[in-house]
């Protein structure tokens, strides 16, 4: 998944449970944060921004709506959840205590229920006090830009967001209640996503243009991006000794089908479990040996036996599909894309070294609230760096349920005998 500097407050309303604070703006998808010393920051306030102070109540306030959010599910009512209270913990802990246990895992004792609580309350600090810093330096950026978020392009996102979300009022009425936040606190995090989107256009604009010349030259550059290898079906038997092998060829010769045979004779369990059938194969993906015997065989030749790390091959070569390649004019419009996309990407990776820089400077935080974007706090992650391309979407905001898959592993490199089916494609 991409990464956008500047993320979409996507997951403002989410039905399957109340939605944590999700930064709409972490200029880089970044984990903001802020910190102390410069700007003195008054015994009512958790942080100061360039003279702007966040207070504790304000901190206190969306500290309880970011615990009903992620605590509570779909209809639950608000004493139902059990909000965080430090420092003894005490009303979590029960809470957790009289919660049924999952099946095979055993209840937490007081200790152990106090220390879990300990635990997501400083999660929760930590991602409220960016929520609260990061706001503030969107709204310092898009002041200093002259970017402005109207309450008619407010209550257009918003209207969108609800519509999509909830079907009927009730529901939104519940969602409210359940979260601990108001129609006021949603509008407020919208804004700051029309303001981030604002952001994001002016810096990129003008920056994204990708010229025939660039096209052009990416295209030749990278030609295998845009085509298809040839592939070859196979019918294959794998034995572990020569003799065993050349039975097999024998077999086959003799009039017995591949089926039969790799079903009497071979120890690839995968293409065995398919009539000996290894399809989709494409040149590189296979063992060595075996890779270069497939394809300088002709269709339809019995080959073998040829050996390979995994033992010896009989094999035949059933069906042959050429390769294709697009054309310059079929791939311009894909290639100018993504030339577009990496530009805005570096555009925006480059403001963000300096953003951060910025306004961490001017950001101090009190004590027992300091975190990254914090002056007195520990180094921000280089916008570019594995790290920042990895945290958590929404600059720090509980992970949400998503749709992460992970790749079926491919065949190749002769890691493990060919299987039936790998390659195809």
């Amino acid at each position: 998944m991409l990464y956008n500097l500047l993320s979409k407050l996507a997951t403002a309303f989410r039905r399957p449970r109340a939605p944590a604070l999700v930064l709409p703006i972490a200029l880089a998808g970044l984990a903001l944060a802020a910190a102390g010393c410069g700007n003195s920051v008054p015994g009512d306030g958790v942080a100061n921004v360039d003279g702007e102070v966040i207070e504790k109540r304000d901190f206190e306030r969306w500290l309880n709506a970011a615990a009903r959010s992620q605590q509570a599910q779909p209809g639950a009512a608000p004493t139902q959840v059990a909000l965080p209270d430090p420092p003894e913990f005490r009303k979590c802990a029960a809470a957790r205590i009289r919660q049924p246990a999952q099946p095979g895992t055993p209840k937490p004792n007081e200790q152990q229920a106090r220390d879990l609580c300990r635990q997501e309350y400083g999660l929760l600090r930590d991602q409220v006090i960016q929520f609260l810093v990061s706001s503030q330096w969107i709204e310092a950026e898009a002041a200093d830009r002259d970017i402005e978020a109207s309450d008619g392009e407010v209550d257009k996102m918003f209207d969108e967001q609800k519509r999509q979300s909830f079907p009927s009022d009730p529901e939104y009425r519940q969602f409210l209640q359940a979260s601990g936040q108001t129609e006021r606190d949603l509008k407020f995090r919208v804004r700051l996503d029309v303001l981030s989107n604002k952001v994001r256009e002016d810096i990129v604009k003008g920056k994204a243009n990708a010229t025939d010349a660039e096209v052009r030259d990416f295209y030749n550059r990278n030609k295998g991006q845009f085509g298809q290898p040839e592939r070859r079906d196979l019918s294959v038997v794998l034995t572990e000794k020569e003799a065993e092998a050349k039975r097999a060829r024998d077999a086959i010769e003799g009039g017995k089908s591949f089926a039969e045979v790799a079903k009497r004779s071979s120890i690839d369990e995968a293409s065995k479990k398919q009539d000996g059938k290894l399809t989709g194969v494409a040149k590189g993906q296979q063992e060595a040996a075996l890779d270069r015997a497939v394809f300088g065989a002709k269709k339809g030749e019995l080959v073998g036996p040829e050996r390979t790390q995994f033992g010896w091959y009989v094999f035949r070569v059933d069906k042959v599909t050429p390769g294709s390649q697009q054309s310059f004019e079929q791939a311009r419009e894909t290639i100018r894309a993504q030339l577009r996309s990496k530009k805005e990407q570096d555009a925006l990776t480059a403001f963000v070294r300096d953003f951060q820089k910025e306004y961490k400077e001017k950001t101090n935080c009190a004590r027992g609230y300091t975190i990254a974007q914090c002056k007195n706090g520990p180094k921000l992650a280089d916008p570019a760096s594995p790290e920042a391309q990895g945290a958590p979407q929404g600059g720090g905001a509980p992970p949400t349920q998503g749709g992460g898959q992970s790749a079926p592993p491919t065949q190749g490199g002769g890691q493990a005998p060919p299987s039936g089916g790998g390659g195809g494609g």
